[in-house]
């Protein structure tokens, strides 16, 4: 019902390149989430499958039928924007309906459909409100109930909760998760938010400057990152990388060992340092160190510690944790 299959896709502005060859599955029913750092093409990458920019060349499939020349309209998906992008003007169930309404859909299935998105997302109170009369987390909730009511083959989300607060991302990223397993529906979606990608993701989509740096599981990108780059980009606080020939490693260039897989001790340990700033967060203290064999290091301890700056510690890795790295970045196994 909802597969993806893309192949060489490239997208040039001018003589700017934004994607580079890309090639990607993705299965029925997968919810996979591209990340990477602004202006790595994520977003250009999404609106590509869309249809609302023209890939320079490539093709995509959806449910193996060519969509490279099909309009938006036709492709069968439905995307959920950043901004809402509801009619001011219209109620909620208005906006839910518009679509379909517009494609000349029956009444009574445009009603049937509304109902249903609309309890699926506790919009039922809401239903003859106008955008203006709700909070910014109901609103996006609109934006998701009118594409669920499309009944489309993909849904794409556009950084979907950039514009909530912390407490509505949590919640929001909560309904979004919940829809995917009752809906069994492919979902691509697109964020800069490692949290969101991480919670959400069957399969996480890595890119840099227009190019996929590495496609997993969240725990495989954690656990056996493919090069320096994805190594840095998925986990918080950052993996620390350090030169091997410091710690006496001669086969690698790099060493990376993430912060919770470094123990610290006042009494003895590997690596003696100072503690430079520590972050008392509650569930989990943050240490930043300076080593004579590291450099700067950061330590993730869970729970509450007694730690100030410059307390004088001594820090262990765990070496099953540690990763190797070679002169041209990648993860050497």
């Amino acid at each position: 019902m909802g597969s993806l299959s893309l192949r060489n896709i490239r997208k040039a502005f001018g003589a700017h390149e934004v994607l580079k060859g890309i090639d990607l599955d993705v299965t029925d029913g997968e919810f996979v989430i591209f990340v990477g750092p602004s202006g790595c093409g994520k977003s250009t990458l999404l609106r590509v499958i869309a249809g609302l920019e023209d890939a320079t060349t490539g093709s995509i499939r959806i449910d193996g039928q060519e969509v490279a020349t099909v309009p938006p309209a036709k492709r069968g998906i439905a995307m959920v924007f950043q901004s809402y992008a509801l009619y001011p003007h219209l109620t909620v169930k208005d906006n839910m309906g518009l679509g379909l309404k517009q494609a000349g859909a029956p009444r009574e299935d445009i009603e049937r459909r509304v109902t249903k998105a609309s309890s699926m997302l506790s919009l039922e109170p809401y239903l003859a409100r106008r955008p203006a009369e709700l909070s910014g987390g109901q609103r996006q909730r609109v934006a998701i109930g009118r594409a669920i009511v499309r009944e489309p083959k993909l849904f794409l989300f556009d950084e979907p909760l950039s514009n909530l607060d912390a407490a509505l991302r949590v919640q929001t990223r909560l309904e979004i998760a919940k829809l995917h397993r009752e809906l069994k529906a492919t979902m691509i979606y697109v964020t800069h938010d490692q949290v969101e990608a991480m919670t959400l993701a069957d399969k996480i989509v890595v890119l840099s400057a227009g190019a996929i740096e590495q496609v997993g599981s969240p725990m495989e990108l954690y656990n056996r990152p493919a090069n320096l780059f994805v190594a840095g980009f998925i986990g918080s606080p950052q993996m620390n990388f350090i030169e091997a020939a410091r710690l006496g490693d001669g086969g690698a260039r790099t060493i990376g060992i993430r912060p919770e897989h470094i123990a610290l001790s006042r009494e003895s340990g590997e690596w003696q340092g100072k503690v430079i700033h520590v972050e008392h967060l509650g569930a989990d203290t943050i240490v930043y160190m300076e080593t004579e064999k590291t450099g700067l290091l950061t330590v993730r301890l869970f729970g509450e510690h007694p730690i100030a700056a410059d307390d004088v510690v001594h820090a262990t890795p765990d070496r099953a944790f540690l990763h190797r790295f070679d002169a041209d970045g990648r993860a050497m196994r």
